[in-house]
């Protein structure tokens, strides 16, 4: 289904063109239908012989509602421009196409009604007036059918342009995620709340959990009518009302939108805004303005880093007072405050990456390459850059999954995010330039910590934590012990620092298990003009050379001699007492009970009363 919307000057007939086309009334309210003038949306059903269908939005031609027919404008594809041909183009005519210049029209049919209260020779000249007036316009150019709704003069032509016109529409993004600007709402006893408008894109279905904005709810879809046909599915251009009893009545209003949960209601938004050029002299760097996006009216501010001096497209920051969800390349309008004078639209910024080689295939696809991008070193979910790209987030997932089995994503994990490769790899280049830094400078060093790397990168340090891992899980980095190095660096002692080690665990072959106190050793370490002395202690504890067992310190070769031996008598008596175990080793009890807790914690050992027996895996 495709939407096709009426515009124009007030009186210049358009209600009763719409009945005429469907045999349905579009005003629904007694006081339009007494006063014979449309003040808000009307809607209608157009259907042809061979399945082809439309829904009509018809919008009030009065300048005082044009807010109402803004509301009901963004989700026409097909515009029929009525002109009353006894009259021609009027003020509201030329206003209601400077406004659809800026939404989602594509093409245009040029209505004359009133064909019958005129001659030939003045519908000839109503014609001339009105392609003259529409040139320039969205409209010109279009076909120009009169018609009369009176004797029924023309319209037979007309239903076979728009039939035409329909069969030519493209079909709305069926793998975008849905977008449903509330256009109505209203309630139904046994049935609660109903809301109204056109599924700008995606799809809904009976059963879906929707997001509504900007109650900040989540809803579920109990049913789905099109024009009061019941349907268990509805896609992008339908006419839809949506039944969501969960929620009350009052807290819906025009203007409110049902979407995707992957969506975000966001109050700033980088657009792309095009200024009517008689408008170019209200526009200050810091514009208020009311902004017409969906069906709704937000006031907000319009902000340039300078001020257009064309009718050009130029970037622009709309800041509104009210959240709202929209999605990338969605079109909005902008009015002054008072007067109402429009301003201009444009379209919320997206990305439009264009394709490039064997790994875009569609544009959609190019769009989420360039939200990964966008995202940065975070990286993103799939929801997240789903909305960016606007597509559906399981098509979102699809694309990549496909990505990182290309190489072209990296999966971070805990929680689960996506990253551009080649962002990834820039950034890699830039930790392994400064790991070789810092192993040249200070060879004695185990690594270098994420935390001295977040300040020298310049990146977040939890940031850095992530990507550190992942590049460490597939090699490209070493981890270990809370340190970072390239693949295969072995730290290296100075000789000064080598010998003070040397003499500070000189052994005593009378004593081989008697270690150091740590607290004094760590005195000397400082105490010591010995250049990196305390990092090279460091790295001696992180790589296991040297133990720390309670208050004091081993080398490594003292704690392997001495499980050794602890491993070889628990084979071969099943168990050993402390004292035992003291004997064994020919130390004190001082020594010997922080080693066997240590054996415990380590994993060798399980104390079991007064006893330690062998752990099963150091029985292997």
């Amino acid at each position: 289904m495709h939407i096709l919307g009426t515009a124009g000057h007030v009186d210049h007939g358009k209600s009763s063109l719409v009945q005429a086309l469907t045999g349905t009334n579009p005003d629904r309210w007694l006081e339009e239908q007494l006063r014979g003038m449309t003040l808000d949306l009307g809607f209608a059903h157009l259907r042809f012989d061979d399945g082809v269908e439309a829904g009509i939005v018809d919008v009030p031609g009065h300048e005082r509602f044009l807010h109402n027919m803004l509301a009901g404008a963004a989700g026409m594809e097909l515009l029929l421009l009525v002109v009353a041909a006894n009259e021609g183009p009027r003020p509201q005519t030329i206003e209601h196409l400077q406004v659809l210049q800026y939404l989602n029209v594509r093409r245009t049919l040029v209505v004359l009604t009133k064909s019958d209260l005129v001659s030939s020779d003045e519908l000839a000249f109503a014609r001339e007036l009105t392609t003259e007036a529409l040139a320039g316009t969205i409209a010109a150019g279009a076909p120009a059918i009169a018609v009369s709704t009176v004797t029924g003069a023309g319209l037979d032509e007309l239903r076979a342009a728009i039939h035409d016109a329909l069969v030519a529409l493209p079909p709305r993004h069926p793998e975008a995620p849905a977008y449903l600007p509330i256009d109505r709402v209203f309630a139904l006893p046994g049935h609660g709340t109903i809301v109204t408008g056109t599924l700008m894109q995606g799809r809904i279905a009976v059963g879906d959990e929707l997001a509504l904005a900007p109650a900040g709810r989540t809803v579920r879809v109990r049913s789905l009518q099109v024009f009061g046909e019941s349907r268990e599915r509805v896609d992008g251009g339908s006419r839809v009302a949506v039944n969501v009893p969960s929620i009350e009545r009052a807290e819906i209003a025009r203007g409110g939108v049902l979407a995707s949960a992957q969506f975000q209601s966001l109050a700033s938004f980088d657009v792309r805004f095009q200024p009517l050029p008689g408008a170019l002299g209200m526009l200050r760097r810091r514009t208020p303005v009311r902004v017409y996006i969906g069906a709704a009216e937000i006031f907000g501010t319009l902000a340039f880093a300078s001020v257009p001096a064309t009718a050009g497209e130029t970037n622009a920051r709309l800041h509104l007072r009210q959240p709202t969800v929209v999605f990338p390349g969605a079109a909005f309008v902008v009015r002054r405050l008072s007067p109402k004078d429009l301003l201009g639209g444009g379209t919320i910024a997206g990305f439009e990456a264009a394709p490039e080689g064997d790994d875009a295939e569609t544009d959609e696809f190019a769009a989420l390459v360039a939200a990964l991008r966008e995202a940065g070193l975070d990286g993103t979910t799939a929801a997240r850059v789903g909305a960016a790209a606007n597509v559906r987030e399981d098509v979102a997932q699809q694309a990549l999954d496909a990505l990182v089995e290309r190489g072209r994503v990296l999966r971070l994990s805990k929680p689960t995010a996506y990253l551009d490769a080649e962002l990834a790899d820039g950034t890699h280049a830039r930790i392994v330039e400064q790991l070789n830094v810092n192993q040249t400078e200070k060879p004695w060093m185990y690594g270098t910590t994420s935390l001295a790397l977040s300040r020298a990168l310049a990146i977040a340090e939890p940031t850095l934590i992530r990507l550190l891992a992942l590049f460490a899980e597939d090699g490209r980095i070493a981890a270990r012990s809370g340190y970072y190095a390239t693949p295969g660096f072995v730290p290296t002692l100075s000789a000064e620092q080598r010998d003070f080690f040397d003499r500070a665990f000189a052994l005593d072959p009378q004593q081989p298990f008697v270690p150091v106190p740590f607290s004094e050793l760590l005195t000397h370490v400082k105490s010591s003009k010995i250049a990196g002395l305390p990092q090279a202690f460091d790295t001696l504890l992180a790589s296991g050379v040297l133990i720390k067992v309670g208050d004091d310190v081993y080398r490594g070769e003292q704690i392997s001699n001495a499980r050794s031996r602890l491993e070889s008598s628990l084979r071969k008596t099943g168990t050993l007492t402390m004292a035992q175990f003291r004997d064994l080793v020919g130390t004190s009890r001082k020594y010997a009970v922080p080693l066997l807790e240590w054996f415990d914690a380590s994993g060798v050992t399980i104390r079991n009363g007064d006893v330690r027996v062998l752990r099963e895996r150091a029985k292997a």
